[in-house]
């Protein structure tokens, strides 16, 4: 009763407009919203190195055998390089795992103690230890998908087109990534985030996913909404143009009225009804 109270309670203040939500929010909104039954946490802060925000948490569907070599999806959260936390995700971990995807939603350092290149590197190195670790969990190695949201949608369009992070064998890995209201193509910087997150980098191109578009990269598939007024659409289109025309796979999905944050909370089994996230997801991993 009290949960629900309180819902009824956050659903005043936000007077519908779960877009509205800080990436702290979600904190709350995770714990608020319903998680999808057929899945569970099977594993809490991982270490995959020392620092503490270096760890990740994994999700699997409910009962998985060690052997059963399921799709992987590593999740990376948005949050402006600067906030966001995989405590707040579970929901997100929960769904994929719901629909047959061993899950791990991974923590990084953020900006600005730690600017660019730090958290790719952190996300890189989350990856790898997946790749190494993930088949005891139920997970095929062979078939890691990269999904972000946000920042995090930044940092997992570095890592499957640029293949300095992952190195040969690691890019290898990748079967393919999915970008959420990302930013891909922001020079100048002109927003506190960007300049916190990328202001003392020496190659600003470098800091670009869109640079790194070409032939030989994972398919793609980029979600975006309309109304995102956070991250302009155009971010996803000129990426998905420039894949498109270096023969890379990719698919460009448009969804009208939706913001920056409720394309991610759509994930959820609370607000699933107002944007197909889940579903395009579900059938992109499938089909790689």
């Amino acid at each position: 009763m009290l949960r629900l109270l309180l819902l009824l309670i956050l659903l005043v203040i936000a007077a519908g407009a779960v877009m509205a939500f800080t990436a702290d929010r979600l904190m709350l909104f995770n714990w608020m919203v319903p998680k999808d039954a057929g899945s569970e946490q099977v594993a809490r802060d991982i270490a995959y190195g020392r620092d503490a925000r270096q760890r990740l948490d994994i999700y699997a569907p409910q009962g998985v055998d060690a052997d059963a070599a399921l799709p992987v999806i590593v999740f990376l959260h948005g949050g402006g390089w600067r906030s966001g936390d995989k405590a707040g995700y579970a929901f997100a971990g929960r769904a994929f795992a719901a629909r047959g995807f061993v899950t791990v939603v991974a923590n990084y350092r953020l900006a600005p103690d730690h600017p660019f290149p730090d958290f790719v590197e952190d996300a890189a190195a989350a990856v790898l230890w997946t790749e190494a670790n993930i088949r005891a969990r139920g997970g095929d190695p062979g078939r890691l998908v990269l999904v972000g949201h946000s920042a995090g949608a930044h940092i997992a369009g570095l890592l499957a087109m640029d293949g300095r992070w992952l190195g040969e064998a690691g890019h290898r890995a990748i079967a393919g990534w999915v970008g959420m209201a990302g930013p891909y193509d922001f020079l100048p910087l002109d927003t506190p985030a960007t300049r916190g997150a990328f202001g003392n980098a020496t190659d600003l191109a470098a800091t670009q996913p869109i640079n790194f578009a070409d032939a030989g990269d994972p398919p793609a598939l980029l979600l975006h909404g309309d109304a995102d007024e956070t991250v302009r659409p155009f971010h996803s289109e000129r990426l998905a143009a420039r894949l498109e025309a270096a023969g890379v796979p990719v698919t460009l999905r448009s969804y009208a009225g939706i913001g920056h944050i409720r394309i991610m909370t759509a994930l959820s089994r609370w607000t699933r009804g107002s944007a197909p996230s889940l579903d395009d997801i579900t059938a992109f991993v499938r089909s790689l």
